[in-house]
């Protein structure tokens, strides 16, 4: 038997694990996703998020054996265009959800850490004296100079973040991209913040929303992570963009040391310096698991088959989706 106590810290785990059109359920050695072509061993203790797309059906048994294991599990739509919906976090301590609270409830802190955010995006700039208003017109501006950048470096006609919800893949192929890559890093910062028992609706600069930390988190990363990597897809112009996309985001992800990132970049913007991981006091209480970690080629190595395949989505509850083929997306 193995406790919480020895499963790997998030930064040591893969950033996720995508499955549709199979069975997730548990097995002797951990979990096992079987579909028409193959039965694949995952091993439960390794997982930081789990994305569950059409067509999957998954246990009981497989739900308990997760949420033991601090593991995230989303259910998403085809074509990184909806978020159904999503389990909790991993920690039984409230410390962190209330430091958050304390922050994004008073205006002279929220501003406080929205600074320190933009900070980490525009190093060097004097933001002290802005507001959260001005803020987010530096931000807007940056953006949209850095898809003017990939565009023009790529070759694409760029017309701006333009898709229309009822008709996907009428969108242009940068638009798709985008929104494919996104949707992983908003899956990986969605687990990040839960399993370290922070509030993903809790946001400084984005508010309002059930994913608004989400959002404040994952903007930290976007133009060096995602946009470069949607472009440069897109200009290819092949198919089974999405797929591609899911696939370069774990590899980019990886070399990016984004796992290591997220739970000390979380602290630093919201100045808790001495709090930069997980504490395994936080976890007394969890269930066991059965999980003995299987051969890693038994995930990484699997091709995944033809198909638009789905992830999560940017604006994740504002999109619509649809149906996909039988697909396992390893992790790294």
């Amino acid at each position: 038997m193995r406790t919480l106590h020895e499963l790997p810290p998030f930064k040591d785990r893969w950033s996720y694990l995508y499955l549709e059109y199979g069975t997730l359920d548990q097995a002797a050695q951990g979990l096992a996703f079987e579909n028409k072509l193959t039965l694949t061993s995952i091993p439960i203790n390794q997982l930081s998020l789990v994305m569950l797309g059409p067509g999957t059906t998954i246990t009981h048994a497989a739900v308990k054996a997760l949420a033991g294991n601090n593991c995230l599990l989303a259910w998403t739509g085809r074509d990184g265009v909806k978020l159904y919906a999503h389990s909790t976090g991993g920690t039984f301590s409230a410390r962190r959800l209330l430091r958050q609270a304390r922050l994004a409830s008073d205006e002279k802190s929220r501003l406080e850490v929205a600074v320190r955010m933009y900070r980490k995006r525009f190093p060097g700039d004097g933001l002290e004296d802005r507001s959260i208003e001005q803020l987010r017109g530096m931000e807007g501006q940056r953006v949209r100079a850095a898809y003017a950048e990939m565009a023009a470096r790529y070759g694409i006609e760029w017309r701006g973040r333009d898709y229309d919800q009822d008709d996907w893949q009428a969108a242009s192929p940068a638009n798709r991209a985008l929104s494919a890559g996104n949707a992983c890093l908003y899956g990986v910062c969605h687990a990040a913040i839960v399993s370290a028992g922070y509030s993903a609706g809790l946001g400084f600069i984005h508010t309002g929303k059930l994913l608004s930390f989400v959002y404040d988190v994952a903007d930290l990363y976007k133009t060096e992570l995602t946009l470069p990597l949607a472009f440069r897809l897109a200009a290819e112009e092949g198919h089974d963009l999405e797929r591609k996309v899911r696939m370069a985001c774990r590899q980019a992800f990886h070399e990016f040391g984004l796992m290591e990132r997220l739970l000390p970049d979380i602290a630093e913007v919201l100045d808790a310096g001495d709090d930069s991981g997980e504490s395994p006091g936080e976890l007394e209480g969890r269930a066991v698991t059965l999980a003995d970690p299987a051969p890693s080629r038994s995930v990484r190595g699997e091709p995944e088959q033809a198909g638009a395949g789905g992830t999560l989505a940017e604006g994740l509850q504002e999109e619509k989706g649809g149906d996909g083929d039988a697909t396992v997306d390893g992790a790294e």
